[in-house]
């Protein structure tokens, strides 16, 4: 019989990969903390209609994995989380503390064609903040982003986060003559300029009912860098990413527009600095969500972060971590078959004192379970066989060094945590 496939689109995580997953997720917590925010989870799954609200029909008719449940009610895997956190919010926005910073890290599904940097199941950084409407928390959001790619070695010549405004696109496109009735039809085709070729382009901006002049008028808006310097909101913005220290991870790109129709205000998006690989994260501000299903007004702004494309870029640009995924530091090899108890008693010793600690479950040769702790990359070996057991000592062995010295029993936990100190202020 065949081995079964996992489904298409979706990962397996092996001990290496959840050890980096793992990685990703500390360095999430400790910027998303650095700023104040709380952790938060919503469910997997959500009635469709929650998505159908304000997500866009190609999120939900094409790309949302979705089954009726017994009742009959058509229920969807969440292909994203921010409506989640509006439902969340709107039940008990009257009560909460604002603003409200909130953040979590989870699994999402997208029924879409796997490729590079993009699968039908994958886990997603989303943070945001909640209850102010201002250029300066769009910034700190922004600015929260640049800390967690200085974190994990991504410098600003590796990535970029690019910024514009919908009511700036709103603007100009009022000035092109297109009525506001189109502008999300208009937004999408932004959106798409990456994806299609120029004649496709052309094609799509003339089946929404884009004229001619109208399609070069757009061209030339997407073209104009400077745009920003007559819009106050951006002027903010950028004045306050300045002021805290991101403004090198910072710039105005007229083709960031995104494309979910819930975004009211300031939108962005993070690419690696040469522009090869799908988007690293987005976002934007969302002032409309909240109230739409079923809450008091709440203006927002967030992103979310997907951990595909984030790896990608950390492997592109040469900074992916080394990374361990046995956690013990200590081994304790079985001797022989008069030492194993003592053994065993040692090991439960060494982890009531808070020390990881892996036994090495059969009797065997010493050099291959040493090459078995050096393979799991476990620093240190400590030794207890019938010599050592005779004379209340233990021999600690250094595996990253090879050296092996011999300490009285009762110094055993003192020693190992010295061995192990340098490692553990990392």
């Amino acid at each position: 019989m065949s081995a079964i496939a996992p489904v298409k689109g979706t990962r397996d995580f092996y001990p290496n990969q959840k050890a980096f997953q793992r990685w990703m997720y500390d360095h999430i917590r400790a910027v998303s903390e650095k700023f104040g925010y709380q952790e938060y989870e919503g469910p997997f799954l959500e009635r469709l209609e929650l998505y159908a609200a304000k997500s866009g029909e190609e999120l939900v008719q094409e790309q949302s994995f979705v089954f009726p449940d017994r009742g009959g009610e058509m229920i969807a895997l969440r292909p994203e989380l921010t409506p989640s956190l509006a439902r969340m919010l709107a039940t008990r926005s009257k009560s909460m503390i604002r603003p409200i910073r909130w953040w979590s890290f989870g699994p999402f599904w997208r029924y879409e064609r796997p490729q590079k940097g993009r699968s039908r199941e994958f886990f997603q950084w989303n943070i945001d903040l909640l209850g102010v409407d201002s250029p300066q928390a769009d910034a700190e959001i922004v600015v929260v982003a640049a800390a967690f790619f200085k974190a994990i070695g991504l410098t600003a010549k590796d990535v970029r986060i690019k910024v514009n405004n919908r009511r700036l696109a709103d603007q100009q496109l009022d000035k092109l003559g297109v009525p506001p009735e189109r502008h999300q039809q208009v937004f999408r085709l932004i959106d798409r300029r990456s994806k299609l070729n120029a004649k496709e382009w052309n094609t799509y901006a003339e089946e929404i009912g884009l004229d001619q002049e109208q399609i070069v008028g757009l061209e030339d808006l997407l073209n104009n860098s400077v745009a920003w310097r007559e819009f106050d909101e951006l002027k903010d913005f950028f004045d306050a990413v300045e002021q805290m220290g991101a403004s090198e991870y910072v710039e105005y790109d007229p083709i960031v527009i995104r494309g979910l129709d819930y975004y009211t205000g300031n939108v962005f998006e993070a690419y690696d600095a040469v522009g090869e690989e799908r988007a690293i994260l987005g976002g934007g501000r969302y002032d409309d969500l909240v109230a739409d299903i079923g809450g008091e007004p709440l203006p927002g702004v967030g992103f979310a972060m997907g951990d595909v494309v984030t790896g990608i870029v950390l492997d592109k640009c040469g900074v992916r971590p080394d990374l361990r995924a046995n956690p013990a530091d200590v081994f304790i090899p079985t001797f022989d078959e008069s030492s194993r108890g003592e053994a065993l008693r040692l090991a439960a010793e060494l982890r009531v004192a808070g020390l990881k600690v892996e036994w090495f479950p059969e009797i065997a040769r010493l050099p291959k379970q040493f090459k078995y702790a050096d393979q799991q990359g476990i620093p240190l070996a400590v030794i207890l066989g019938p010599d050592e057991i005779e004379l209340d000592q233990v021999a600690i062995k250094d595996l990253r060094t090879g050296t092996q010295t011999t300490i009285p029993r009762s110094k055993v936990i003192e020693r190992v945590r010295e061995l192990l100190e340098p490692r553990n202020e990392l």
